[in-house]
C-alpha cells in the first residue's frame, strides 16, 4: 500500500501455491482501484515503480512483480484499475 501512496484500494486478490525444483512460494494476483485525479496519478506512479521495487517482506523474497493489465476511464470520473502479479518465494 505504501507503493500505491495509500491511494489504491484492493478490489480482488487471489493466491496460488507455486513451486520449482529448488524453490517454493506463492503467486499472488491483485487488482487495485485508483479513483479520482490524485489517486490516478498515484496509480500511474505505482505502474512505473512496481517492476523494480525492492520489497521488504519478512520471510519472503519477491522474485517477480509485474503489471498484467491496466484499465483507465475518464468518464464519469477518473479511475484506474491495475491488475498485477507477484511471485513470492519462501526465504529460508
Amino acid at each position: 500500500m505504501v507503493l500505491s501512496e495509500h491511494q489504491g484500494q484492493v478490489i480482488t486478490h487471489s493466491e496460488k501455491a507455486w513451486a520449482s525444483i529448488t524453490f517454493a512460494g506463492t503467486r499472488h494476483s491483485l487488482s487495485l482501484l485508483f479513483s479520482g485525479e490524485e489517486a490516478v496519478e498515484a496509480g500511474e506512479r505505482f505502474i512505473a515503480a512496481l517492476p523494480d521495487h525492492e520489497f521488504a517482506i519478512p520471510g519472503q523474497l519477491v522474485a517477480d512483480a509485474g503489471i498484467v493489465e491496466v484499465e483507465h476511464r475518464l468518464s464519469p470520473s477518473q479511475r484506474l484499475v491495475v491488475q498485477c502479479d507477484l511471485l513470492l518465494l519462501e526465504d529460508a
